[in-house]
């Protein structure tokens, strides 16, 4: 059973879009992400999968598959069962789909294969603990040592300019949420060698750093469990009654004020997160 009846209904419908367009073609399909991690949220999150096939799909079957599913918040990847048991980083790219479209060049990396192997849910196939799935968890600490770099240490200098994409985005509810707890969920593997939602991050947050930060950490959690907070110009302005409405929900009296603990907080975690980090 799913975790949410949403999630049933967009499993049904892509699986039989998938069997309508290539019979047998879908041999497995595992839930990962937050509906994995039981910190679905309904109005927020994406349904993260990864679908099994004996083959490499052929072309424009996938194409096919997404263009008819439109707009559902469905992202995941192809693997083959033989992908499974291998090291992400030795597989070069894989199909991947992303905001309703379908990237060939997509390039996989070793947390969606932990968190299938630990906490995946089974829509279609055998059950994850009856699979060899690859695990090597210094393959993994390496991973996320350089991500905090590659990824979450560019982002927080590209919010870092107010005019910029992402940094009206960090004015939001939305970048609070994903800066917050996206560089607390690396520390939190970093230090523990697991996985973690979102959620269990930001608390697990709350539990190792000082107070000067519980204020920006417990209004990403506010943020989350509200459930409304999205990458939207719509978003950031309707959240600005958080900021000014009476009464007021935000533990901020400003998003400027917000935004720039965020950022210090994010980049304070990077720093920390490197720290335990320890080079086999």
């Amino acid at each position: 059973m799913m975790p949410h009846p949403k999630i049933d209904a967009i499993v049904e419908t892509y699986l039989i879009l998938a069997d309508a367009e290539a019979p047998g073609l879908v041999e497995g399909l595992y839930l990962e992400g937050s509906a994995a991690l039981g910190d679905y949220r309904p109005g927020t999150s994406d349904v993260d999968f990864v679908a099994v096939t004996a083959d490499p799909p052929p072309a424009g079957v996938l194409e096919r598959i997404h263009t008819k599913l439109g707009a559902h918040p469905l992202e995941g990847v192809y693997l083959t069962w033989d992908d499974l048991g291998q090291n992400p980083s030795d597989l070069g790219e894989r199909p991947q789909a992303r905001a309703g479209r379908l990237d060939r060049r997509g390039t996989p990396n070793p947390v969606t294969w932990h968190t299938l192997a630990r906490h995946g849910l089974t829509c279609r196939g055998p059950k994850p603990e009856e699979l060899k799935i690859w695990n090597d968890p210094s393959a993994l600490a390496a991973w996320t040592d350089r991500n905090l770099d590659l990824y979450w240490r560019r982002l927080v200098t590209r919010a870092a300019r107010p005019l910029s994409p992402w940094g009206l985005t960090c004015l939001g509810g939305y970048g609070t949420v994903w800066l917050v707890t996206g560089v607390s969920r690396l520390h939190y593997t970093l230090a523990t060698g697991e996985i973690t939602s979102k959620t269990e991050a930001g608390h697990h947050a709350l539990q190792v750093f000082p107070e000067r930060w519980h204020r920006v950490l417990n209004e990403a959690l506010r943020l989350r469990e509200e459930d409304t907070a999205t990458p939207t110009v719509a978003s950031v302005v309707a959240g600005l009654g958080d900021h000014f409405g009476t009464p007021r929900r935000s533990l901020y009296g400003s998003p400027f004020e917000r935004r720039k603990d965020v950022l210090t907080f994010a980049d304070h975690t990077i720093t920390a997160a490197h720290k335990l980090y320890r080079t086999p």
